[in-house]
């Protein structure tokens, strides 16, 4: 899993509220084991017509959402199945960061699993950002993952500065995801004291 640390990025407005799994990643792919191929499968039914050519009015398909790595989405994201492939799509098109007022806890969890960063704002900025993206389509968001700060072009300020909110993370996850590991590789990092452990038979 790659370290996340800071990620300066333009970002994907999709205002759409209860964005389920489905929606995400159609039942149709998850036979697959790994996220080969998976990133053509994210959004699938809303990014190609009947006749499997690209939807033009779909905004992944927007010349100006290519390379972004921030999804900006509507209310409740990631609603209901638990599969895992809903994260392992959204990374392998290239996102790391999906921010909304609120996640399926299940989704959440396989997210950061993952090295998906969930941010949740408040309802007033999550507002002014999709305000943000119809004003200025190219604009950047800036992710401090060590902080827990979201910056973003203040649009409001007179001068050219920045906005600035923070988000919330467990301290576990938050160590994750700086690593670069997932919870196995978390503990892996222990093999000295774990094997030290057992060399005592379990007692310290």
């Amino acid at each position: 899993m790659p370290h996340f640390t800071t990620l300066t990025s333009r970002f994907v407005p999709l205002p759409i509220n209860d964005i389920d799994t489905d929606q995400i990643i159609p039942a149709q792919f998850l036979k697959v084991t790994d996220k080969n191929g998976l990133a053509e499968a994210l959004f699938f039914n809303w990014r190609y017509l009947p006749d499997g050519s690209p939807n033009p009015d779909f905004v992944l398909n927007k010349p100006e959402s290519a390379g972004a790595q921030i999804l900006l989405a509507g209310d409740n994201f990631g609603c209901g199945s638990s599969r895992e492939h809903a994260p392992w799509a959204l990374t392998a098109y290239g996102f790391r960061v999906v921010i909304s007022t609120s996640f399926a806890d299940i989704f959440r969890s396989n997210a950061l699993k993952n090295g998906l960063l969930p941010i949740i704002v408040d309802a007033a900025v999550h507002k002014m950002l999709f305000e943000l993206a119809e004003e200025t389509p190219h604009a950047a968001l800036t992710v401090d993952l060590a902080s827990q700060t979201l910056f973003y072009p203040d649009r409001r300020a007179k001068s050219r500065r920045d906005g600035l909110v923070t988000f919330p993370i467990d301290p576990f996850n938050k160590t994750c995801l700086l690593n670069g590991v997932d919870e196995l590789g978390y503990i892996m990092g222990f093999e000295k004291e774990i094997t030290a452990f057992e060399a005592k038979g379990g007692n310290w």
